[in-house]
């Protein structure tokens, strides 16, 4: 599959997409934010793409200097794909087209939410200026996967891994937490029916998902 060609135009935004402008090169990017991933893990982020079409966005991914290949160190030796330095400058980008996109209608069907799309979104929507003079430590376990989320001056961090001594520690899926937060679930409800488990301070945890509202 050969990459389509260039617009031809010298505008910085026809470069940008002449680079990240595929189908699915964006979504790769979405999914390697957060830290490095194999190539199944990749697959598991973005499950309708096919290998052969994710193989060739990131070749040209690695081309274009956004995306690298390396092997981990032992134990696990696996390789994984993660992004360079310059593909990190295009979170902004990212998060800025998310927020856009949030007003937009879902697509037809029951198409998922996956994990990492979820807390790409949670820092997309983060409201800085409702967490003026908040703090807090929490733990994110969606599924099998850990989250650490810390929260300061108005900022926003969260990384991949388990948290050490959290304020709190929020246990669900991305479903269901997409539900309280934007489709009007009720937490108590959801807690009730075994889908949500705060372990720590509830009280925490409320003020910390008031942090995500959509955009008017």
């Amino acid at each position: 599959m050969a990459r389509k060609g260039t617009y031809r135009d010298r505008c910085g935004v026809a470069r940008a997409l002449d680079l990240v402008g595929e189908r699915w090169a964006l979504l790769v990017v979405r999914e390697l934010l957060l830290g490095p991933k194999r190539f199944t893990d990749l697959r598991a982020g973005l499950p309708h793409v096919s290998a052969d079409v994710l193989s060739q966005r990131l070749r040209e991914l690695e081309e274009s200097g956004v995306v690298r290949r390396r092997t981990l160190a032992p134990p696990a030796a696996a390789r994984v794909y993660e992004l360079t330095e310059r593909g990190r400058e295009l979170e902004p980008v990212v998060l800025a087209l998310g927020r856009w996109g949030s007003a937009a209608p879902f697509p037809p069907g029951d198409a998922e939410l996956g994990v990492d799309a979820f807390v790409i979104a949670l820092k997309t929507l983060f409201d800085p200026t409702a967490a003026a003079g908040s703090a807090g430590h929490y733990e994110l376990r969606l599924g099998d996967q850990s989250f650490r989320a810390e929260l300061a001056d108005g900022r926003l961090e969260v990384t991949r891994g388990a948290a050490q001594d959290p304020d709190a520690v929020i246990e669900s899926d991305p479903g269901t937490l997409s539900a309280v937060l934007w489709h009007d679930r009720e937490l108590e409800e959801a807690e009730r029916s075994g889908a949500v488990k705060i372990t720590g301070s509830r009280r925490a945890v409320t003020r910390f998902l008031r942090l995500f509202p959509l955009p008017a």
